[in-house]
C-alpha cells in the first residue's frame, strides 16, 4: 500500500513538473514576457522552465527502473 501511494505521488510531482516547464514555455512564447519585462521576465521563464525540468526528470527515472524491476524475471 505505501509502495502505490509513494508512486502516485511521484506521478504527482512529475505532473506539476510537466505543467511548471509549460507555463514558462507559455511565458517565453506566448505571453512575451522577457520582451516586456527585459531580464526580470528572462529570470522568471528561466526559473519556471529549470524548475519543472527539475521536478520531472528524476521521478520518471524512478518510474523507469521501478517498471524494470517489476518486469525482471523471478527467479
Amino acid at each position: 500500500m505505501q509502495e502505490k501511494t509513494q508512486i502516485r505521488a511521484l506521478k504527482f510531482i512529475m505532473i506539476l513538473g510537466f505543467a511548471i516547464f509549460a507555463l514558462g514555455h507559455y511565458l517565453w512564447i506566448f505571453a512575451d514576457l522577457p520582451e516586456s519585462m527585459g531580464v526580470k521576465g528572462i529570470i522568471i521563464v528561466a526559473a519556471c522552465c529549470a524548475l519543472g525540468l527539475a521536478l520531472s526528470l528524476p521521478t520518471k527515472i524512478y518510474l523507469t527502473m521501478l517498471l524494470m524491476q517489476w518486469e525482471k524475471p523471478s527467479d
